[in-house]
């Protein structure tokens, strides 16, 4: 299969639009399209492409805990973390496009999905032990913002696979003319924007601002989230 064909293919096994943020839709999806395109003309599987994004991943929690910030350390921490998010979406696409999903499979993204949140607040929390000016109050933000995000995640893969279970489909028509508010509101808890606040990780104060608003924005619209997924399923 040539890999415009590729492409073309790939974009009609696309998860809905519904329920995500404009940089999952607009950026990070196709970006993971022409990854899983790539993998598939190389012969790679989707435990592969999930392995791949794993790496490149850890690699950038590694840098983060252990070199100094600085504007060059930003900016290959953010490409790396942004290109483990795009593989994360690639392997997935590629799962569907060979029709060979499995639970394995998902129970392997969803692992590392896990171990890297995990991952990277706890590099943040050493970063900011190591090489920050703070109080050492300040040095729970990271704990707290890890705490929220974990809960985040693990509420959302909980009430996806609840939702599998539902005999009956929820009745009413889909809110589509909210998709686009919807969108922007869910920015502030898009793991591709958190990625990107680290090319600004050589200029500690503006970095330790932009942490801390998007620690806020996951710890306001916890509640929010918790509330809509338990009366969707009530």
């Amino acid at each position: 299969m040539e890999f415009s064909s590729t492409l073309q293919q790939l974009s009609t096994v696309q998860k809905p639009a519904q329920g995500v943020s404009f940089y999952t839709r607009f950026v990070n999806r196709p970006a993971g399209r022409l990854l899983a395109a790539a993998a598939y003309r190389i012969g790679l599987s989707p435990n592969h492409v999930t392995a791949v994004s794993a790496l490149v991943t850890f690699a950038a929690v590694i840098t983060i805990a252990l070199l100094p910030p600085s504007h060059v350390v930003g900016q290959c921490v953010a490409l790396a973390l942004l290109l483990g998010f795009a593989l994360d979406s690639a392997d997935g696409q590629l799962a569907r496009l060979h029709r060979s999903s499995s639970l394995s499979g998902e129970w392997l993204d969803h692992v590392v999905d896990c171990a890297k949140i995990l991952g990277i607040h706890a590099a943040v929390l050493i970063s900011f032990y190591r090489f920050f000016d703070l109080t050492q109050p300040a040095l729970l933000l990271p704990v707290i913002f890890q705490f929220a995000a974990v809960l985040l995640f693990f509420g959302g893969i909980l009430t996806e696979q609840l939702r599998r279970r539902r005999v009956k489909p929820p009745t009413g028509p889909p809110a589509a003319s909210a998709s686009s508010v919807r969108g922007m509101a869910l920015l502030p808890v898009d793991y591709g924007l958190f990625c990107l606040i680290f090319l600004f990780l050589g200029s500690q104060k503006l970095f330790l601002t932009l942490y801390v608003a998007l620690l806020v924005a996951h710890v306001v619209l916890l509640p929010a989230f918790f509330a809509k997924w338990l009366r969707e399923l009530s």
